[in-house]
């Protein structure tokens, strides 16, 4: 009935009404490419947040969301950004990822300043240099485990989509469940094969939105093993959100938002007793 995986994942989206970063990356993809591919070069970080903030209008008023954000990531590095619940760490991170719009400040993936470009464009670059695991997996209901891991290869016209996807999903154990649809998967396997999408086009950032806050212990301790391999074996840029302490834990960097605002930054990698107990403070979300 379909030609392509992805032609079947546009007719659900247009039947659901739903998906628009489907439909958005199908239109891009087809049409010619408008933005340049930057050279990738260590030096350049691969983000630059300068003075971000972000409102909106509620009840004739402007709520501010976050404050005067400031922060480099450089390319290769894992960085946790923690606090506590309504603080605005998943709307920063949808700001970095170019799903939404700031309003004021400015934001550079890679080397291009998200204000600059459309959200067709902003799409386009989500598919040349981003993956995106969700909490709550955001797998296509009616695709197969192989079918929603295969859409960004097929929406970006790779070859061989479908062998790539097979081997992939194999590696994370879930050869078994290649027919299964995300409804007849549990959890972690969900999970599982979110993550698979996310890294099969090899992005240069991964991003994650509490990546473990749906899953038991221990189906949270093999995804962290899963999303730190990718950054450590593909030199893949890592950015969470998390209230998971042993997650955040194995970053590089964390960084706490409190009131919507950056009220402190550190490195995992100091021993100090001084920097064990600021660790605690800001997984805790108790600093002042």
């Amino acid at each position: 009935m379909f030609e392509s995986v992805a032609d079947k994942a546009i007719a659900i989206s247009n039947v659901s009404n739903g998906c628009n970063e489907v439909r958005n990356l199908q239109k891009v993809v087809f049409n010619s490419m408008s933005i340049p591919k930057v050279s990738e070069k260590n030096s350049m970080p691969a983000l630059s947040v300068k003075n971000v903030s972000k409102h909106v209008a509620l009840d004739g008023r402007s709520l501010e969301i976050l404050t005067g954000i400031g922060l480099e990531i450089k390319q290769g590095e894992s960085v946790a950004i923690v606090g506590r619940s309504g603080s605005g760490k998943t709307t920063l991170l949808g700001l970095m990822a170019g799903l939404d719009t700031t309003s004021a400040g400015t934001i550079e993936l890679m080397g291009h300043q998200l204000e600059n470009l459309t959200e067709d464009e902003r799409a386009e670059l989500r598919a040349q240099y981003i993956g995106f695991v969700f909490q709550s997996f955001h797998l296509l209901p009616g695709l197969t485990a192989v079918e929603n891991v295969m859409l960004p290869l097929e929406l970006l016209k790779q070859e061989g989509a479908e062998e790539k996807a097979v081997e992939l999903l194999n590696s994370l154990g879930l050869g078994e469940q290649l027919s299964h649809y995300p409804q007849q998967l549990s959890g972690g396997e969900q999970q599982r094969v979110a993550l698979a999408r996310a890294v099969i086009a090899r992005p240069t950032i991964l991003f994650a939105d509490e990546p473990t806050g749906n899953l038991d212990s221990s189906t949270g301790a093999e995804i962290i093993d899963l999303l730190f391999e990718y950054n450590d074996r593909l030199n893949t840029t890592l950015v969470l959100v998390t209230h998971d302490e042993a997650l955040a834990n194995k970053c590089q960097r964390q960084v706490l938002i409190k009131d919507g605002k950056l009220v402190d930054r550190h490195s995992n990698s100091s021993e100090s007793d001084n920097d064990e107990a600021v660790a605690e403070e800001v997984l805790e979300g108790s600093i002042s």
